[in-house]
C-alpha cells in the first residue's frame, strides 16, 4: 500500500447481506479506508471453507435506502472471496476484514465458521485478513465491535500479519466499560453437545433439526472460549496449516511401507 493513499478493504460476512454486523463493520471500515462489500445473497452460517461447484454464481448490486452498498454472491463466504478478487475488484485489496458475525467463533466452532472461513480464503490468496464475531446470539448490539475492530484493522496493515495466518477476533456482548481486556488466545477444546431434533413432516416423514450446546472444556484464558466468558476480547492466530507438526516424528517412526 502507498502511505499516501487510503487502504482499499473488501468487506465480507457468512450472515449474508443483509446481516447487521456486516453493515456495522463496512461503516467502521469506512474511516480508515476505502471499501468494497461482496457477500452471500443470504445467510450461510456454518459453511466452514465450503465453495460452489458445478452450480453458476450470480453476482449482483445491492443498494440499501436507494443507495448503492455492495454485491452479492449466490454462493459461500468463500466463493465471495475469489468471485471479488477475480471479477469485482479492479485491484488486490490491501486487506479482508469478515463478519461482524452474529455468535462466537471459537474452539471447535472456527472449523464450522463461514465468517473465518472467508478470511481463511483472503490469506490463501496472500492477503492479510481478519474474522470478527460477536459473542450472542441474541440482542445483539455491535457498535463495541464495530469501534475495536477498527482499531485492530489499523493496528495489522501497520504491523503486519505472519504468512499463512489469520486473526479469528471474538467480542463479548457487552457494554465497553465492562470488557476487561485483550487477550491473545489459543483456540480451546470446548465442543458442541449434539441435540439432534427428529421431527415427522404433514405425510408422515422424518425430517431433523440439527441443534446443541457449546460445553466449555477449557478452564484459563489462554484459550479463546474461557476468555470470553470472562469478558475478555479473544483474539486467535488461525493458519491454514492443519497438519499436527508434534504427531510428524512419532508416526514416521512406523515406518510404514506400501
Amino acid at each position: 500500500m502507498t502511505p499516501d493513499l487510503k487502504p482499499h478493504i473488501l468487506v465480507c460476512n457468512d450472515d449474508g447481506i443483509d446481516g447487521e454486523g456486516l453493515h456495522v463493520l463496512a461503516a467502521s471500515m469506512k474511516k480508515i479506508g476505502n471499501i468494497t462489500v461482496v457477500a452471500p445473497s443470504e445467510p450461510r452460517s456454518g459453511m466452514g471453507h465450503a465453495m460452489t461447484l458445478g452450480i453458476p454464481l450470480r453476482i449482483r448490486e445491492y443498494a440499501k435506502n436507494n443507495r448503492f452498498f455492495g454485491f452479492t454472491v449466490s454462493g459461500t463466504p468463500v466463493d465471495c472471496i475469489k468471485v471479488a478478487l477475480s471479477h469485482i475488484l479492479p485491484v488486490r485489496p490491501d486487506i479482508i476484514v469478515s463478519g461482524i458475525n452474529y455468535g462466537s467463533n471459537t474452539a471447535t466452532n472456527t472449523l464450522y465458521s463461514g465468517t473465518v472461513g472467508a478470511a481463511l480464503e483472503g490469506v490463501i490468496q496472500h492477503i492479510p485478513s481478519v474474522a470478527f464475531s460477536l459473542t450472542t446470539y441474541e440482542n445483539a448490539d455491535f457498535t463495541y465491535a464495530g469501534k475495536f475492530a477498527r482499531k485492530l484493522v489499523r493496528k495489522v496493515l501497520r504491523q503486519g500479519l505472519p504468512s499463512d495466518t489469520v486473526l479469528s477476533v471474538n467480542i463479548p456482548n457487552i457494554p465497553e466499560s465492562e470488557i476487561r481486556g485483550v487477550a491473545v488466545t489459543a483456540q480451546g477444546k470446548s465442543r458442541w453437545a449434539e441435540n439432534t431434533i427428529e421431527r415427522d413432516d404433514m405425510y408422515g416423514n422424518p425430517y431433523y433439526w440439527l441443534s446443541g450446546e457449546l460445553q466449555l472444556m477449557d478452564d484459563d484464558i489462554l484459550y479463546d472460549e474461557y476468555a470470553v466468558r470472562q469478558n475478555y476480547i479473544a483474539i486467535t492466530p488461525v493458519s491454514i496449516d492443519m497438519t499436527n507438526h508434534s504427531a510428524l516424528k512419532n508416526i514416521r517412526r512406523w515406518k510404514l511401507k506400501k
